[in-house]
């Protein structure tokens, strides 16, 4: 892989004069300097108890985020990480204890959390859904997220909230911004270079005028990364191409009213070693109205409404980024052309009383999906769309907090929604045949609910918390409408498949003192009707059928920072997830490895320096050709350890310089969530995993003013 020697260079000298890092995390509770209503109760978050003061250093570079509160997990997702700062969602996700992600090149992987994929996992862009168009998950939501262009990543685990839409068995993810209000008029400006290896470059910019009656913001970034080499010297296609731009107006009467309408827009392109088909276009367009107003006094804290309209215009070809292989199941150019809008609301208020907060609510979804393709260059665009799927979900919900006194609280959560889903299918199957269930529509009633206790920790005092969740999901498009074949008896995936329903029992406890911060998290569930995906090989592609299973999961992570002197942190965390199925014994596939992380820096007035050590187990528990619509087991997978070093200095208040090296000594591995290397790019017919990144050097400068 060609190498930027002189940005090597400037690297490596900057790592050598440096003397210190940090990888802590803000507290989440310290006000920012450009929202002094951020310590506020929040209409979406119960109050927390009052947290003795810790001292915690300002984070350089973030190697891993700690807890916040009872299963929630936030970050600045603005801030530099290793390792190199991401270009998607999923990537930066994977910052937190418990999230890996399924690897197919360089961008777009797909989230994983504790092993469970797809829509049990609730993902969220200022507060609106963009599902994805792809029937594969090429372009899955997060893939539409460029995480700096956001000013909060919030993360909530297990089924343990219930303010943000059904299903969410596995966890919340909701990427935020703020809403602003002004003392004066002022300008605001921010943004960030990247440089690095592979052709890396990113630009980003975050701009605001602001004034007491309101203000105008624009975030915009593009990326761009070349394809790489891993560790072994192998060129893996890689290579992506983005951009987003989201503007917003708001309008703040007074210090406690905004009304906000945002519109965002923005396209890519990216090659995928592990598929037939690369992403040719990433066209996304979103629209938001916002309105918020707090209360200072009186029961009525706040109520918020907000609307959203959300579309992916989604392309993926043979020609565009690769081409065609006369050898391969597609010999001629081919391409589809896949469309998903979503729109939706919210409403919400929060009642606060003596010893009690409570948040209710109204949500409302509706999806719908098209697409048309052809075989030939540019062929798709003189054929009619054909919509082939429809989702309506209409839900109400209501958490409760009770303070027990002291430290202590009581928190309860139920919802219930009225989710359907159409099929428009005419023909399915890839010989056409009449589908049996074109035109039926199923109508599902969903509960969920849970009940936590917590005791919030003190300066050097004990906290922690013990939950029971259930949540009950309805089939997603790529469960339903993806599969060949449904389960055994049905007609197709869409007249076979049950609601998935999940009860889990969630557990942790944490201590802070001055020099020691350590939490565990631990967890069991029960799944009834585990929507899971068999390959079977045959004709020039596998085909798949899905059904439900009845499965038994557990894990938990565990995380420790010790100070053991000023300006040192020594930090480190373990993750490990299980599963199997309870009617045959054996494992759930896509199961991530055991995984640590440790990591050592010192941070200074001006200089910084860190390392982090990634040591992940092989993983043995698997289930050839089983998994979900994306990934599945291709056998065991070998353990693997990297190294990575990182330094920064800071100019003043303003400009922050920080620089790394991953996978230091150039190590040859590949993760075990990964799609097998697609013919197309000359790997062999019996499944290998796609390799990760040789040694990468990156170069990043953060401005605010």
């Amino acid at each position: 892989m060609p190498r930027a020697s002189c940005l090597a260079a400037s690297v490596a000298a900057a790592l050598l004069l440096s003397c210190s890092v940090s990888a802590a995390e803000p507290r989440a509770d310290e006000p920012r300097a450009d929202n002094p209503r951020a310590n506020e109760p929040r209409a979406d978050q119960p109050a927390e108890a009052p947290q003795s003061e810790v001292p915690v250093l300002d984070a350089v570079v973030v190697t891993a985020v700690r807890p916040s509160s009872a299963l929630t997990f936030e970050t600045d997702p603005k801030l530099p990480r290793q390792p190199v700062p991401a270009s998607d969602g999923a990537d930066y996700l994977k910052t937190i204890p418990g999230f890996g992600a399924i690897r197919n090149g360089g961008s777009n992987a797909d989230p994983v959390l504790r092993g469970m994929f797809g829509s049990r996992l609730n993902l969220l862009s200022n507060d609106g859904a963009m599902p994805g168009a792809c029937p594969s998950r090429m372009d899955n939501p997060l893939s539409y997220v460029s995480p700096e262009n956001y000013d909060r990543l919030v993360v909530v685990k297990g089924p343990q909230t219930v303010l943000w839409g059904p299903g969410a068995s596995a966890g919340t993810v909701r990427f935020e911004r703020e809403r602003r209000h002004f003392q004066s008029r002022e300008l605001q400006l921010g943004g960030s270079l990247l440089g690095g290896s592979a052709g890396r470059n990113d630009q980003v910019l975050d701009a605001t005028h602001g004034a007491p009656s309101g203000y105008a913001r624009l975030n915009a970034n593009r990326s761009h990364a070349d394809d790489y080499e891993d560790g072994d010297g192998r060129t893996v296609a890689s290579a992506w191409n983005k951009w987003n731009s989201d503007l917003a107006l708001g309008w703040t009467p007074d210090a406690h009213t905004v009304l906000e309408l945002s519109a965002g827009f923005g396209d890519g392109e990216a090659r995928y070693a592990g598929r037939s088909m690369d992403g040719a276009q990433f066209v996304r367009e979103s629209y938001t109205l916002h309105f918020a107003h707090e209360r200072p006094e009186g029961r009525l804290g706040a109520i918020e409404a907000s609307v959203y309209r959300n579309l992916a215009d989604h392309v993926m070809d043979n020609y565009s980024l690769r081409q065609p292989n006369p050898a391969g199941p597609m010999p001629m150019p081919m391409a589809s052309n896949v469309e998903r809008l979503t729109s939706g609301g919210r409403v919400a208020a929060r009642w606060r009383g003596d010893g009690f907060e409570a948040t209710a609510g109204l949500d409302a979804q509706d999806s719908r999906h098209r697409q048309r393709k052809a075989p030939g260059r540019e062929a798709y665009r003189a054929q009619a769309w054909a919509t082939d799927a429809r989702f309506d979900d209409v839900g109400a919900f209501g958490e409760v907090a009770w303070r027990a006194g002291g430290r202590d609280r009581l928190v309860a959560g139920a919802r219930v929604d009225r989710a359907s889903a159409t099929d428009a299918r005419v023909t399915v199957g890839r010989m056409p045949t009449p589908n049996p269930t074109a035109g039926v529509t199923r109508h599902e009633t969903l509960g969920a609910g849970f009940l936590r206790w917590e005791r919030v920790p003190g300066e050097g005092a004990l906290g922690g918390y013990i939950g029971l969740g259930r949540s009950e999901r309805m089939p997603d498009y790529w469960e339903l409408f993806s599969a060949d074949r449904g389960p055994a008896g049905a007609a197709n995936a869409f007249a076979g498949l049950d609601t998935e329903k999940t009860t889990q029992l969630d557990l942790g406890l944490e201590y802070r003192s001055r020099r020691v911060a350590v939490w565990v998290t631990a967890y069991a569930g029960r799944i009834d009707d585990y929507i899971l995906f068999t390959y079977q090989s045959g004709g020039m592609r596998p085909t798949t059928s899905v059904a439900g299973v009845d499965a038994d999961i557990h894990g938990g992570e565990l995380g420790i920072e010790l100070r053991p002197a000023d300006h040192w942190l020594l930090g480190g965390t373990l993750a490990y997830a299980w599963g199997a199925q309870r009617d045959n014994g054996l494992a759930l596939p896509q199961m991530p490895p055991l995984e640590a992380r440790l990591s050592l820096g010192r941070e200074g007035e001006r200089w910084s320096f860190g390392t982090l050590l990634r040591a992940v187990a092989a993983q043995e528990r698997i289930v050839l050709d089983q998994g979900n619509v994306v990934g599945r087991d291709l056998g065991p997978s070998a353990g693997f350890a990297t190294f990575a070093v990182n330094g920064g200095y800071r100019f003043g208040d303003r400009l922050q310089l920080t620089a790394g090296i991953d996978n230091l000594f150039d190590r040859g591995y590949s993760e075990h969530l990964n799609l097998a290397g697609n013919a197309d790019f000359g790997y062999p017919a019996d499944p290998v995993r796609i390799g990760e990144p040789g040694r990468t050097v990156w170069m990043k400068f953060n401005l605010t003013y």
